[in-house]
C-alpha cells in the first residue's frame, strides 16, 4: 500500500500548478472579454443615431472625408452660417476643386470663395495635424468637426490631442444603412463598428502615451491604399 501511495506522490503537486495556471488563464480571459464588452458599450452609447445641428456656429469647419455625404452636409453647415471657412481634409491628391463643384452643383459661390483643401492628410491622425494648421495660420478658436457618427469618437481623441487649446463642435453624419436598418443586424456593420473600436482605443492609448512623452506609431490607422480618382472629394479610408 505504502509502494502504490509513493509511486502517485511525484505526480500530485504537478497537478496543482497546472489547475492554477489553467484557471488563471480562463479566468483572465473572461475578464479581458467583459472588459472588452462593457467598452464596446460604453464606445457605441457615443454615437449618434440622428443628425443634430450644432447649438451654435464656430470660426471654421472642417469635414474629414471617407464617408458618403461628410462634404455636402458640412458644405450645407457652411451655406447655414455655422462658419466662416470649411477645411475639406483628406481629399484625394488627384482631386481638384472643379471634381467636388461637379458633385456640389448648389454651392459653386462658396468653393470659390469659403473653402480651403487638404490634399496631404492620408489618415485621421494626419487629418488632426494639417486641421491645426489650417486653423492656426487663421486664428481659429472654436471649430465644428464633420465626419460619420462611428469615426466621431476617434476624430475627437486625435483633433484634441492636436489642438487642446481649440473649442471642438461634433457634428455627427449618420448614414442611410444606419437609419434604415439596426446596426446589429446587418454583418458589414457589425464589423465597421468593432474595427472603429479597437482603433479608438489603440488611439486613445497612443495619445495617452504621448502625453507621457512616448510617441509611438500610428498602428490603428496607417495610411490605406487610394481611392479610385473617379470618385471627388475622397480620401484614404479612415
Amino acid at each position: 500500500m505504502s509502494s502504490k501511495s509513493d509511486d502517485r506522490s511525484p505526480d500530485a503537486p504537478a497537478a496543482v500548478p497546472r489547475g492554477w495556471l489553467r484557471a488563471t488563464i480562463v479566468a483572465s480571459l473572461a475578464i479581458a472579454f467583459v472588459t472588452a464588452a462593457v467598452g464596446f458599450v460604453a464606445f457605441l452609447s457615443q454615437l449618434r443615431g440622428a443628425e443634430v445641428k450644432p447649438g451654435r456656429s464656430a470660426d471654421g469647419i472642417v469635414v474629414l472625408t471617407g464617408g458618403s455625404s461628410r462634404v455636402s452636409d458640412a458644405m450645407g453647415l457652411l451655406a447655414g452660417g455655422y462658419g466662416k471657412r470649411l477645411l475639406i481634409s483628406g481629399v484625394h491628391p488627384t482631386n481638384a476643386a472643379s471634381d467636388i463643384s461637379r458633385s456640389l452643383p448648389d454651392n459653386h459661390q462658396l468653393l470659390g470663395c469659403c473653402v480651403d483643401l487638404d490634399r496631404s492628410a492620408v489618415n485621421t491622425r494626419s487629418n488632426a495635424a494639417e486641421t491645426r494648421r489650417w486653423a492656426d495660420a487663421r486664428g481659429f478658436k472654436s471649430l465644428i468637426v464633420v465626419t460619420s457618427n462611428y469615426h466621431m469618437p476617434r476624430a475627437i481623441v486625435e483633433l484634441s490631442h492636436a489642438m487642446p487649446d481649440i473649442e471642438l463642435i461634433p457634428f455627427a453624419v449618420v448614414g442611410d444603412t444606419w437609419r434604415d436598418e439596426p446596426w446589429w443586424t446587418s454583418g458589414a456593420t457589425l464589423r465597421l463598428l468593432l474595427s472603429e473600436y479597437v482603433k479608438y482605443i489603440a488611439a486613445e492609448v497612443r495619445v495617452r502615451l504621448a502625453d507621457l512623452g512616448l510617441d509611438l506609431p500610428d498602428l490603428a490607422d496607417p495610411p490605406a491604399g487610394a481611392p479610385p480618382a473617379r470618385k471627388p472629394a475622397t480620401a484614404q479610408a479612415h
